[in-house]
């Protein structure tokens, strides 16, 4: 193998060369890792080799040591720990650090990066102890580029997500810190490697809290950062604002002084500065101390609840800064950028930002500054500042009392409205956009002749420019939202609208060939479908022909479509479509049942013409589990047609999102069918109990079928019988699937559900067989069960879901088994404190807290049959005198 050319193949524009280089590289790590290893970290290292190579030789070093999969990522971390020679692994690294010595910057960089994945692995098992000496060595001694490459190290290293990395880097802030601040002075001549130091800072900040508690430390730590803000390079004054908004997020408690001395003044020339970026994240730096001082007022208020006197510091940074920072805020407001798109994140949008989180922060307080810009350019000649006036009006809806903003928004409400005409279209978008957020927080201020003019501007705003669309749609939906009234009502301020709405989203839908457009105003009707009152739902009925008969007439444009575009419109409309059928099924319920028959054939029609790999069939799914439960036992006469769909979805681990939608319609599906699904178990059970085995789908998908065998056991009763071994077996396998001590956080997460996931299937099979007489059958799993019960209660990781069934099994277990055969299960300490703690909790919902009651009350019956002397001899209870 010529490594120059396979290496240089990994970085051609040409696909094939490009997949056959890293094949090529794929094998012989396979082969041989050490010789592997050897030959590229030399590559990397050669002075002599082009830069482009030795960059694409630390690329594949760095992946040789990267997975994204955290099991798959402790594999190749062992793979180095196991299997590489000692000796190995000290040339390699050397290799690598050679490379920080030499002149090619990129190749350092590079080098940097497989640094970054090696200290990933060693530095938490406390070996390569001389890799941070080394790196402060070359930062106070070294050659330009070798300060620039050893900083980018230790960016990187102190960037890395491996939690492991990060809990070890804390031992080493003194080293960091050195390093960095060290090429972060002023003194520093090149601004290269004040750069790389700013960079670097900015990544170490978490893990210097030790230093930080040490006010010297953090004095001249704080002195270099603000001393990079008035750097010349831009790329310093950017790294030093990027620094400051880290440690007012991580440090606020320290940062009264800090922003009595220097801080208030140097983020406000910041904001002004007329480089963008660096007014961005000046920006910033006031969003995270907004963010904070919510957090923490959130914190103290939840505290002060619970009765504890120990409260965060809270300075009142934004309060006290109101009067000076939110004027230049809302001129940065004026600033857009009329050619820019829609996620763009410009210094007027992020001082919009800003703004939202200053009302969320200061409430009340806000209200003067902004209505004052307001009133000055709400009616002014300049776009830019009518648009900056209208948003800043919308910004302020969230915090400020109610009683403070209803006059000023009855006020304003009809000058808004009026303003949806204006000339310039950025304005009357920004003008939707601000009724959808005065729709949103402050509705109660909309009288009913408000409301009327409301609907009617955002439907002619909706039809008048493309551009509108999103906004215009949003405000409509937090109508819909808002004025719904309460769930069942007769009448709703909806009612006299709601036809008028309907037949202009129609029109919109038919007439308009942009997609972003219809979609959006498909939306719009779900939501006026999902809030509409009693008396609007002969309208929604006779809605639902228009909508299936334009759901009917794209089944035959399959034919048509000639290109990828063609196809994705056409998939879009059908997915708008199908989620509009859903919708109305939803809310008409049972009276759906007219229109039934038409409405399967249709849904089954259009899966049977749709092309593999399509993402419409997740919505037909969605609306065919919404027809099972309008229809109850009454959809059985669909099965049979409809079963090799829902197969053939359930087998089809390629699309694993739509394999998720077809178990979460077998639990659909058995809800409502009950009994009458047991013709189709064999089929169902076999696929879900592949889908376990399966090595293509993810974790994620285990909790929801575990899930979904409990609401299969609970349908057919005693029928389960037939699948309960090997369920049973599989739960137990399931359960014993615990947390490491070096499990991620995802891991935790999963295997919270998939708990979660066995209480549930364990107590619909354990209700099943109740309901068929069979609860002998459930006597080897008791203990199983239990075992199970008490890791929840040990988990400090379980949540509110998982301690609601697990008390659920507990009771159903009792009344499974009333004369005390396993009373002595009951009599566990920890299971009472368990129902106790659960039934105590103020933070859980009364459904949660109602269900740990019922528990309890089952647990104390269960221990009192063993207090009272009951036995069980030859399954003859015997109470003994």
């Amino acid at each position: 193998m010529d490594v120059n050319q396979v290496l240089a193949g990994t970085l051609s524009p040409d696909t094939a060369t490009r997949a056959a280089a890293e094949q090529q590289l794929s094998a012989a790590a396979e082969q041989d890792f050490a010789g592997y290893l050897i030959t590229l970290s030399r590559e990397l290292s050669r002075d002599d080799a082009q830069s482009q190579v030795r960059m694409a030789a630390g690329l594949a070093l760095k992946n040789s040591f990267s997975a994204r999969d955290f099991t798959r990522l402790r594999e190749v971390q062992t793979r180095w720990l196991q299997q590489i020679d000692p000796q190995i692994k000290a040339q390699v690294k050397q290799y690598a650090l050679d490379t920080l010595s030499g002149s090619d910057i990129r190749a350092g960089t590079s080098a940097a990066q497989f640094i970054a994945a090696i200290a990933a692995i060693e530095i938490p098992r406390e070996q390569w102890p001389e890799l941070m000496d080394a790196l402060v060595r070359n930062v106070g001694e070294g050659s330009t580029a070798q300060k620039q490459s050893s900083l980018a190290a230790i960016g990187y290293i102190c960037e890395s997500d491996d939690q492991d990395l990060r809990d070890s880097l804390a031992q080493h802030s003194n080293a960091i810190l050195t390093a960095v601040v060290q090429g972060a002075r002023k003194e520093e001549t090149s601004n290269d490697i004040r750069n790389a130091a700013i960079m670097a800072l900015s990544d170490s900040l978490e893990f210097v809290r030790t230093n930080f508690e040490n006010e010297g430390e953090r004095n001249y730590i704080m002195q270099v950062i603000c001393e990079a803000t008035q750097a010349d390079d831009i790329r310093i004054q950017q790294g030093a604002y990027g620094c400051l908004n880290r440690i007012m997020g991580l440090y606020y408690e320290k940062m009264r002084f800090y922003m009595e001395k220097a801080l208030f003044g140097l983020t406000i020339q910041g904001m002004k500065n007329e480089e963008e970026d660096v007014a961005k994240l000046a920006v910033e730096f006031w969003c995270t101390v907004c963010e904070e001082e919510i957090s923490i007022e959130d914190d103290n208020a939840q505290a002060s609840n619970e009765g504890s006197t120990e409260l965060r510091p809270y300075f009142n940074f934004a309060r006290v800064a109101t009067v000076e920072v939110v004027p230049v805020l809302l001129e940065l407001m004026a600033k857009q950028d009329e050619d820019a798109a829609d996620d763009e994140y410009n210094v007027s949008r992020s001082a919009y930002q800003a703004v939202t989180l200053w009302s969320q922060a200061v409430g009340s307080q806000v209200v003067p500054p902004v209505l004052g810009f307001v009133e000055k350019h709400l009616k002014g000649t300049d776009w830019h500042y009518r648009d900056a006036a209208v948003s800043a009006f919308g910004a302020m809806m969230e915090g400020p009392d109610e009683k403070v903003l209803d006059p000023i928004v009855r006020q304003a409400l009809p000058v808004l409205i009026d303003m949806m005409t204006d000339s310039v279209v950025q304005v009357k978008d920004s003008v939707a956009f601000t009724l959808g957020r005065i729709c949103e927080a402050a509705y109660e201020s909309i009288d009913p002749e408000t409301l009327t003019r409301l609907i009617s501007a955002l439907f002619e705003g909706l039809s008048s420019h493309v551009k509108m669309a999103s906004s215009c749609c949003w405000a409509l939906m937090n109508i819909a939202d808002r004025f719904a009234g309460e769930p069942g009502c007769q009448t709703n301020a909806l009612s006299q609208h709601w036809q008028a709405s309907a037949q202009q989203i129609l029109a919109v839908t038919e007439s308009t060939q942009d997609n972003q457009l219809r979609t959006a105003a498909y939306e719009v009707l779900n939501a006026f479908i999902s809030n509409s009152a009693n008396d609007s739902v002969h309208i929604v009925a006779g809605l639902s022909d228009v909508v299936i008969d334009r759901l009917e007439k794209t089944i035959p444009m399959q034919q048509q479509v000639v290109s990828v575009e063609d196809r994705l419109t056409l998939e879009e409309i059908q997915t708008s479509l199908a989620s509009v059928v859903l919708t109305i099924i939803q809310r008409l319920e049972s009276e759906i049942a007219p229109q039934a028959d038409r409405i399967m054939q249709l849904l089954l029609s259009l899966l049977q013409s749709l092309p593999s790999k399509s993402s419409v069939p997740d919505t037909v799914f969605g609306a065919i589990g919404a027809l099972a439960n309008a229809m109850e036992s009454d959809f059985e006469k669909y099965m049979q047609a409809f079963s090799p769909f829902l197969l053939g979805a359930l087998n089809n681990q390629d699309e694993p999102q739509l394999c998720s939608v077809a178990i979460g319609l077998v639990s659909d599906i058995s809800r409502s069918l009950e009994h009458k699904v047991q013709p189709y178990c064999d089929q169902l059970m076999n696929s879900l109990l592949n889908n376990l085995r399966s090595a293509v789908l993810g974790n994620q998908f285990k909790p929801a079928i575990l899930q979904c065998f409990g609401d299969v056991a609970q349908a057919i009763g005693g029928d389960f019988e037939a699948y309960l071994s090997v369920v049973a077996q599989v739960l137990t396998q399931a359960a014993g699937i615990s947390a490491q001590e070096e499990t991620s956080f995802e891991m935790l997460d999963y295997i919270v559900s998939l708990r979660e996931g066995i209480m549930d299937a364990w107590d619909g099979i354990i209700i099943a067989m109740r309901a068929g007489n069979k609860v002998q059958l459930l006597q080897p799993h008791v203990e199983a069960i239990f075992q199970l019960l008490s890791q929840v209660y040990q988990d400090p990781n379980r949540t509110e879901g998982l301690l609601r069934s697990s008390m659920g099994v507990v009771g159903d277990i009792s009344e499974s088994f009333p004369a005390g055969e396993f009373a002595h299960f009951f009599r566990a300490d920890w299971l009472t404190l368990m129902a106790r703690e659960t039934r105590a909790s103020k933070e859980f919902s009364p459904r949660t807290q109602s269900t740990a009651r019922w528990a309890r009350e089952q647990i104390k019956r269960q221990s009192g049959m063993l207090k009272l002397g009951v036995l069980r001899v030859a399954d003859v209870p015997i109470t003994i005198a």
